[in-house]
């Protein structure tokens, strides 16, 4: 699938180019995963920067895009139930995975509001498992969801718990009416395609919180 989207998007690129774009993306180089996400960030909102040998033999640069950001319908979107991904032995399946043309960037996790013993936090910290148990999955997340059907906390790669907030609004314009349910919020705000699209284009930053540990943020997209 990302193969097919890289050659959609970039149709006059040639095969070698379209070739180096996917191993840049697909082999991280980076023993951080946050330095890896951060790297495939800036592919999904720059293009990744490749050079190819042209006919006259000359070398060229160019800038392969990942992403449609004005035109939502020309990507693929795919919501993937109990995605089976297998690390080091270990087998998880997260609840769903929300590909956009062939790439994970929402993991989200869900508890049964009728269970008494599992909340929203719970599904936080399956979430905090994942990162360590299959960490290549993370690799190019955007944003990570938890909720119970009801209650939804959105946050990004290297949020606490803290800073998994509801999401407020769903056209962006004004607060949501308190009787829907945060679920339905997120998902029809958040995640609607040109919102989505617009949020990990404008709204993610990265800052440098010191040792040249990066932390992931949303500014202040959702509050």
């Amino acid at each position: 699938r990302l193969h097919q989207a890289l050659q959609r998007l970039n149709p006059q690129a040639p095969p070698d180019a379209l070739d180096e774009a996917f191993r840049r993306l697909t082999r991280p180089d980076s023993p951080s995963l946050v330095a890896n996400n951060h790297t495939v960030h800036r592919y999904l909102v720059e293009g990744v920067p490749v050079e190819y040998q042209r006919g006259d033999g000359m070398f060229r640069g160019d800038l392969i895009r990942v992403l449609d950001h004005d035109d939502p319908e020309n990507n693929e979107f795919l919501a993937v139930n109990q995605f089976t991904v297998v690390e080091e032995r270990r087998e998880r399946r997260p609840d769903v995975v929300l590909f956009v043309n062939g790439l994970p960037l929402v993991v989200i996790e869900l508890k049964n509001p009728a269970d008494e013993n599992a909340d929203i936090w719970q599904a936080f910290n399956q979430l905090q498992t994942y990162k360590q148990q299959i960490p290549s999955l993370f690799t190019f997340n955007a944003a990570l969801l938890v909720s119970d059907g009801v209650q939804a906390r959105v946050g990004t790669l290297t949020a606490d718990r803290e800073w998994f907030l509801p999401w407020r609004t769903i056209t962006g314009e004004e607060l949501a009416a308190p009787y829907l349910p945060e679920l339905q919020v997120v998902l029809e705000g958040a995640f609607d395609r040109r919102r989505f699209l617009d949020l990990i284009r404008h709204f993610i930053v990265f800052e440098d919180v010191g040792g040249g540990v990066l932390a992931k943020k949303m500014a202040g997209y959702h509050q």
